[in-house]
């Protein structure tokens, strides 16, 4: 059966699909419109914001950073080599006997200055002195011998070889004396020299070999300063040169003296030369062992550019200095601003230091307060001064 053409049945066909409703669709593109609005409104705002920033800093720039400023100097820098070395006595000496005995005086005093020749130690000397007194009396024997016969042979009552003899007898009996004399003087220990002595190493009754150390002895009224330079500084070097000594026991005194031996060979483990300088030490208070360092006074160098020592940065990209640039503004007025600049430098000499390369005479550079500046920032000269720059840090 039809069910189209059933007079019974009416209305719509029982096929057709029912309309679906409206609200979801609505729903969706309300949706949809709120987040667009959202997104676009965090766009503006994060542009806005960085608008306004923007805007805050170019306004409000920071004051300028104080600084002390110094300017480059074109000076004749002293031209000076440094090196380290040690003190030597001219003349010390350990005092010792020449001969083995014992120690029957001490006749001196520890730390006291004597002169040259001065008795210092007194050894055994009895059988030498028996000996001697011998020797004296076949001397004097030897002697009226010698006399009788020269008597008897010049009137012609005694033979000339009997004169011979005696005079051999009275050489003989003189040569012992002399012998002897000198064996007792072996046994009285003296200064070799005028000096200070040290302190007392026998004791009464000690039994010395000959060789033993009894006292050190040191002159201290001239010394020598011995250091090594390289190879490379060796032709810097004549004798005669001005050296400045400077020792840790009395900081910030100098003391002067004159090179007066290089060594003609250079050490071909090292390649070093040695020097020796000698040093007058009129007060005594510099002593031999002092450890020194020694700055040698060469000819002078042409002038060359010169900074404080602070105005340099060293790091390991190079050495470079802030230097002070004025520049005109928009309105009229100059402001100052602190440009990194690269230099090549020398020597550092009593707190300064040569620029090579990279500096001209008259330019200001930034002396204290670079630490927390950058190129081309801004910055102002103080006006409090610089507090002094020590040629070498005080030692604590």
């Amino acid at each position: 059966m039809n069910i189209v053409t059933e007079h019974k049945i009416s209305g719509e066909p029982i096929d057709k699909a029912p309309k679906r409703p409206v609200r979801p669709v609505l729903w969706f593109i309300i949706v949809g419109t709120l987040l667009a609005a959202l997104v676009g409104g965090l766009v503006w705002f994060n542009y806005f914001r960085g608008q306004m920033i923007q805007q805050f800093f170019a306004n409000n720039k920071p004051p300028p950073t104080a600084v002390s400023a110094a300017e480059a100097k074109s000076e004749v820098v002293p031209n000076l080599l440094t090196a380290v070395g040690s003190l030597v006595a001219v003349h010390q000496v350990d005092v010792s006997a020449d001969v083995n005995g014992r120690v029957t005086e001490i006749k001196f005093e520890p730390g006291t200055r004597v002169e040259a020749g001065t008795p210092l130690v007194q050894l055994f000397d009895a059988p030498e002195q028996g000996d001697l007194a011998n020797y004296k009396a076949q001397a004097t024997v030897a002697q009226l011998s010698l006399d009788r016969a020269k008597q008897l042979a010049a009137r012609q009552f005694g033979p000339q070889a009997t004169v011979d003899a005696a005079q051999a007898s009275y050489d003989q009996a003189q040569a012992g004396i002399a012998k002897t004399e000198a064996l007792i003087s072996q046994k009285l220990v003296r200064a070799p020299f005028s000096g200070d002595l040290g302190m007392r190493k026998v004791e009464v009754g000690q039994y010395l070999t000959a060789g033993t150390a009894i006292v050190s002895l040191t002159d201290l009224s001239e010394l020598w300063a011995n250091f090594t330079v390289t190879e490379k500084d060796s032709g810097n070097l004549k004798v005669g040169q001005t050296v400045r000594l400077k020792v840790d026991a009395y900081p910030g005194r100098t003391f002067e003296g004159k090179i007066t031996t290089i060594e003609p060979q250079i050490a071909t483990d090292t390649r070093n030369i040695r020097v020796q300088a000698t040093i007058a030490n009129p007060e005594k208070i510099l002593k031999p062992g002092m450890f020194v360092t020694t700055t040698v006074v060469l000819p002078d160098k042409p002038a060359v550019i010169t900074v404080p020592e602070t105005a340099v940065d060293y790091t390991l990209y190079g050495d470079s200095v802030f230097v002070i640039a004025e520049k005109k503004e928009a309105d009229g007025k100059s402001s100052l601003s602190a440009v990194r600049t690269f230099v090549q430098t020398g020597n550092r000499v009593e707190g300064r230091v040569e620029i090579l390369k990279g500096l001209k005479a008259g330019d200001k550079v930034v002396a204290l307060g670079q630490l927390k500046l950058q190129s081309g920032a801004p910055v102002s000269i103080s006006t409090d001064p610089a507090p002094p720059i020590p040629a070498q840090p005080p030692r604590y």
